[in-house]
């Protein structure tokens, strides 16, 4: 019924077993010790050498990211096995496209010989049990799919019975001691919730609430339940006005289960994605509520009213360029009006301005034409370092000369005004929609900025024209005009700035680093 080992001593075998709670169902045929017990008889029979045993408990097959799969995989890679032995197919997984992968391209590259003992499986030989392994990966993985589909219609008829089927309640609550699926008040925690709706109340922003809890050091809701973070970051452990501002929205905290705001891609993978609200599942009255329905209904309202002031965006030159150098992430921009009444840009710290007063970063604050005009005149200075300029002007003679043979000045005066003029229609075509609702004000600078940069550039185009036609110039003068023009203008478009730097990074006392893409360019970066 086994295959036959005709070398055994050629080869250091691995034993791979696997057991998740579907399996389980299956019967006791499929348990660890059974499952060991079998592979054991085998090596035993052949007299094969086995450098370990590698079981994952616990594991679903839809999954190849289990620790002694991947311990396995490392020993392969070491040299250490050159043979892997399963009790069937769905024990190496249970998705058909990983698992083809693993037997058609992994096993092979590697010398790695694979058998399946109970569906006759040996890539060490030549078998018709072998032809049909892309069938068997696909059976496995349709049951794998019939299981996800039965546990999450399961779930899905708890949810709307109110029951709780998460891995912890909302912070606040703890599981019932007594009652499955059902959470109760935890005081402790309940008394910071309470107090956050209280100082909503009063008027604080969330903001201010997140800096007041980081003051006084209370515990966030994951270090009060002693979740360990996988890649802590710079405000680990800290509260942040958006979870605060999730907090004070949640229907949890007024007597309503609040279940399916995010979803599973699929059974094969671990990614979730949020859900719109229209999908959640909310049964009311399920606990003792913590916040009186009023109070919430106002705190909401209240909250809701403070979300127009963060929906504007604004467009500038850095944009996704600029970072603060000690934390190492984004700068934000805020508009703020100068003794003028005038918008002036300014970046600022993003980990500051999340957790102010925590003393995770600095504010960082300066004026965003300031470090603009700094990388620009970096920029400016490198490109003109490697560029020859009068290489440029022999181009341009020709590319003048060319231009003249192929359309009159007269001809060329013409196109412009056209092209000027229905730009101009299109700008007050666009001014009366913003007037009319029909544009938002943000579309119509993002788009007014970008037109008006082309216009102004056709428009002094067009002055050159008119000028050198009541006053003839030499196509040698006319070159110099061209690159004069393209070494002032090519510096201060996006696309060659994201093609020459890699990031611009502002320390917090406001010096100005510029790491470009080209080594040869990074011998002197800093300003």
């Amino acid at each position: 019924m086994y295959p036959e080992i005709s070398n055994p001593t050629d080869y250091h075998a691995a034993l791979y077993i696997r057991l998740s709670k579907e399996d389980e169902s299956e019967g006791p045929s499929e348990s660890v010790t059974n499952q060991k017990s079998l592979l054991d008889g085998f090596v035993r029979q052949h007299r094969l050498s086995v450098y370990d045993a590698y079981v994952d408990d616990g594991w679903s097959g839809t999954s190849f990211d289990r620790p002694d799969f991947r311990r396995m995989i490392g020993d392969i890679e070491a040299g250490k096995v050159n043979m892997v032995i399963t009790k069937d197919l769905s024990r190496l997984g249970r998705d058909y496209i990983m698992t083809g992968y693993y037997m058609e391209r992994y096993f092979p590259e590697k010398r790695v010989r694979y058998i399946s003992l109970l569906d006759g499986i040996d890539t060490g030989v030549e078998s018709t049990a072998n032809d049909i392994t892309p069938f068997r990966a696909i059976m496995n993985d349709m049951y794998a799919r019939d299981i996800s589909k039965k546990i999450k219609s399961v779930k899905r008829d708890k949810q709307r019975k109110g029951q709780f089927i998460g891995g912890k309640p909302v912070y606040g609550y703890r599981m019932h001691p007594t009652e499955k699926n059902k959470i109760v008040i935890d005081e402790e925690a309940a008394s910071v919730v309470r107090r956050i709706f209280a100082m909503a109340l009063e008027g604080m922003s969330c903001r201010q609430i997140a800096a007041r809890l980081n003051a006084e050091a209370v515990p966030t809701p994951a270090a009060y339940a002693g979740l360990k973070v996988p890649n802590p970051g710079p405000y680990t452990g800290l509260w942040s006005s958006e979870r605060i501002s999730d907090m004070l929205q949640n229907e949890t905290y007024i007597g309503s289960m609040v279940q399916g705001r995010s979803v599973k891609i699929s059974y094969k993978s671990k990614k979730c994605l949020k859900q719109d609200r229209s999908n959640w599942v909310v049964v009311e009255g399920t606990h003792e509520p913590l916040i009186d329905a009023g109070a919430f209904r106002k705190v909401r309202m209240l909250v809701n009213s403070r979300k127009h002031t963060r929906s504007r965006t604004y467009d500038f030159l850095l944009k996704g360029l600029i970072f603060c150098h000690e934390c190492g992430y984004p700068l934000a921009v805020l508009n703020r009006k100068n003794a003028a009444g005038e918008d002036v840009l300014y970046f600022v710290c993003r980990t500051y301005q999340r957790f102010t007063g925590a003393g995770v970063c600095t504010c960082h604050s300066i004026k965003e034409k300031t470090v603009t005009d700094v990388v620009l005149a970096k920029v400016r200075e490198v490109c003109e370092a490697c560029l020859d300029p009068e290489k440029l002007q022999r181009i341009a003679v020709d590319a003048v000369e060319e231009a003249h043979r192929a359309e009159s000045d007269e001809a060329q005066i013409h196109a412009l005004h056209s092209k000027i003029d229905s730009m101009n229609a299109n700008l007050d075509k666009m001014y009366m929609d913003r007037l009319s609702g029909l544009l938002a004000e943000a579309d119509f600078e993002r788009v007014y900025q970008r037109v008006r940069t082309e216009r102004t550039a056709l428009e002094g185009k067009l002055k050159d024209l008119e000028r050198q036609k009541e006053s003839p110039v030499s196509p040698e003068d006319r070159a110099k005009v061209l690159v004069r023009r393209f070494l002032d203008s090519a510096y201060t478009g996006r696309e060659l700035l994201v093609s020459l730097i890699e990031r611009v990074e502002l320390t917090a006392d406001r010096q100005i680093i510029i790491r470009f893409r080209f080594q040869q360019t990074n011998d002197a970066n800093s300003t």
